[in-house]
């Protein structure tokens, strides 16, 4: 499928990119190429494929849920500005 620059321009202009005149050719024959690729894709026949989730047959190993520190709550809340019965109070936002 060949582009000309006019249909470049256009394209161009839809898609709210600035295009010298002197680029409007190569960027017709980039599109062209785009849309030729597109088009061999298509014709793939891919009835028989199975989708899938991703393209790896990898799980996700996952760790533990264990305590890693011991925080002292009432330590960390003295620099805080606002604490109400261990709960940090914050301004009101939204009325």
């Amino acid at each position: 499928m060949a582009l000309d620059r006019d249909t470049a321009e256009q394209v161009a202009h839809l898609a709210r990119l600035r295009l010298d005149p002197e680029q409007a050719a190569d960027v017709a024959e980039d599109l062209s190429r785009v849309l030729d690729l597109i088009d061999q894709i298509e014709q793939v026949d891919t009835a028989d494929v199975t989708p899938l989730a991703h393209p790896l047959d990898l799980s996700q190993p996952l760790r533990g849920d264990e305590v890693t520190s011991d925080w002292d709550r009432g330590e960390l809340q003295k620099s805080a500005p606002d604490v109400v019965e261990g709960y940090y109070r914050v301004p009101r936002s939204v009325e």
